[in-house]
């Protein structure tokens, strides 16, 4: 998660429900708020919470809850605190609290817990609170919507609801699929971070795949709003425009990355621009007012499917520029440590399918490149408005996808023929056959189209006895901070490190040990004339050392 600095004290959130009020001088606790998290309870995303939103009135009335943090629970509640003193807002919702898994069912169908949760923060806009969910649509596809919803800030009475995937025809993508599946498909919800324009009064969703959303035969047809960022008015959640980044998604190249607002210079003035970061390696750079790409995108042709059933896409969008990394993964580039590394690496690619970028699922197995952990995920991207560089953290890691018959006991009535496994393409010492390095920090010049510079990203503890292994990278999982005196901050590597770059040279300024894997993304705020950088170091999985810590250094002047 990502703490959020306003009116004189930091908030965060823990996996497990709980909302912390820290004193932004010192770290310690001014207030903790516990939701109640049922902990026995199996969640969509697991036990994941990506931090808090903040809202006031504006009407200059004050009390109590004219302050209030404001968080969505993995237990898919929409809580209202008063800022000052952690305890729930009575007048929002029931005591403070909204249910938002009620009425997402898919017809014929009964939501389960680890079907439906929520993870990311909501957006305020005004005096609407915008929220999204996670919906599970891997293996035998999933039972919820999508729908994303706006709440009154002050009451938690909704506003509006906008279901991305049509459930009739009077929505605008009914043409894009058929009437039959479009009602039965999950998906297409928005679990990642949104965006908004207050002036243009416009809310920015990046949407997720539809489900199941390895098997697209259930669901043919381009899909369109899934996988794609949809511009709605804030004021009534209906839909200005949209872009899709990828059609009938086969990879789970779900949009991850929060989209970022940006300028762009156009003909001597300066165009609002929204750049959209996707995990197949492609940056969109569209024109915030209408969705028109600033820099041309080409529809090129992409591998079909052999699947029995299954009908791929025929085209995906690819931009003229930036191209974030090779669209083929050749055989021949496949990395090794040792000798036995690299033959079990080739061994293993030759018997997939591997075509290159969107190459589809089969029953073989197939490579995809990048994976779904790959490309610009959740951890997004930075934007300096002062120098008009985009700091991009990309991840380049190639995995296997497999169909399977699916199981008559994987829940049989959602009618779904192919189950699909997913795994890292990695060597029998768990080193990434994708040659390095496995990640790296990117700076771009959006008004030249130029890259700026790339930097490696991090090491792996396992390697640093290697020289060449300083250039390696490392699995990272994490986002870029960019700060108006020229450096980029990020944890995100395996080695529990949080770096300074700089952001003219792409050279390491500074570096720290943190107590843990900083998979997140860090923040900035002053307070009491002091500068300071702050980030949660939790950990994750397989990637960063286990934690619970709030880290926070000041940059005070010299």
């Amino acid at each position: 998660m990502t703490p959020l600095y306003w009116k004189s004290r930091l908030f965060v959130s823990t996996p497990h429900g709980q909302v912390l009020a820290l004193n932004p001088g010192d770290g310690t606790i001014q207030w903790r708020f516990d939701t109640d998290v049922d902990l026995s309870v199996l969640y969509v995303e697991g036990f994941t919470s990506r931090g808090v939103a903040v809202w006031s009135r504006r009407n200059g009335s004050g009390g109590v809850c004219a302050d209030r943090v404001i968080v969505a629970t993995v237990a898919s509640e929409l809580v209202a605190l008063d800022a000052h003193s952690g305890r729930p807002c009575s007048r929002f919702g029931t005591e403070g609290r909204v249910r938002l898994d009620t009425g997402v069912e898919i017809p014929g169908t009964v939501v389960e817990t680890w079907d439906y949760s929520t993870t990311s923060p909501p957006i305020v806009v005004g005096d609407l609170v915008v929220v999204g969910s996670s919906v599970r649509t891997n293996g035998g596809g999933g039972t919820a919507s999508g729908v994303v919803r706006a709440y009154d800030a002050d009451t938690g009475v909704l506003r509006w609801s906008f279901d991305p995937i049509p459930r009739s025809p009077d929505h605008k993508a009914w043409d894009f699929w058929t009437p039959e599946t479009a009602v039965r498909t999950a998906g297409g919800n928005v679990w990642g971070v949104m965006s908004a324009d207050e002036d243009l009064g416009l809310v920015y969703l990046p949407t997720s795949s539809a489900g199941p959303d390895s098997y697209g035969g259930l669901r043919p047809g381009r899909n369109d709003f899934a996988n794609s960022i949809v511009a709605v008015d804030a004021a009534s959640g209906s839909v200005v425009w949209s872009f899709q980044v990828v059609h009938h998604d086969l990879w789970d190249y779900d949009v991850a990355a929060q989209p970022v607002l940006v300028s762009m210079r156009r003909n001597g003035g300066d165009v609002p621009a929204v750049v959209v970061g996707t995990k197949s390696g492609s940056l969109f750079i569209l024109d915030r007012r209408t969705g028109e790409p600033l820099i041309p995108v080409a529809e090129l042709p992409v591998p079909t499917s052999d699947v029995p059933g299954e009908r791929a896409w025929p085209t995906q969008p690819f931009p003229r520029w930036p191209t974030l990394q090779e669209r083929y993964l050749s055989p021949d580039s496949v990395f090794g440590v040792t000798g036995v590394d690299r033959v079990a690496c080739r061994t293993e690619m030759a018997r997939l399918r591997n075509e290159g970028t969107f190459t589809p699922p089969s029953l073989e197995g197939t490579v995809v490149w990048p994976g779904f952990w790959g490309g610009v995920n959740w951890d997004g991207m930075a934007w300096d408005p002062s120098r008009r560089v985009l700091i991009v953290a990309l991840k380049r890691l190639a995995t296997v996808v497999e169909l399977q018959p699916i199981s008559a006991g994987i829940r049989p009535a959602l009618g779904v023929p192919f189950n699909a496994t997913r795994k890292p393409l990695v060597a029998p010492s768990g080193v990434p056959c994708t040659p390095p390095p496995w990640s790296l920090v990117i700076a771009l010049d959006l008004d030249t189209e130029t890259t700026l510079w790339t930097a490696p990203l991090g090491t792996v503890p396992s390697l640093t006895f290697l020289e060449a292994a300083a250039e390696w990278g490392s699995l990272a999982f994490g986002g870029p901070l960019v700060t108006e005196g020229g450096l980029v901050f990020i944890g995100a590597s395996q080695d529990d490190h949080i770096r300074a770059f700089d952001i003219e040279t792409g050279r390491v300024l500074w570096t720290a040990k943190l107590p843990a894997g900083g998979q997140a993304t860090p923040m900035t705020y002053q307070h009491e004339g002091v500068q300071y950088v702050v980030i949660a170091a939790g950990g994750r999985a397989g990637i960063g050392s286990p934690g619970d810590w709030i880290v926070g250094y000041s940059l005070e002047p010299t």
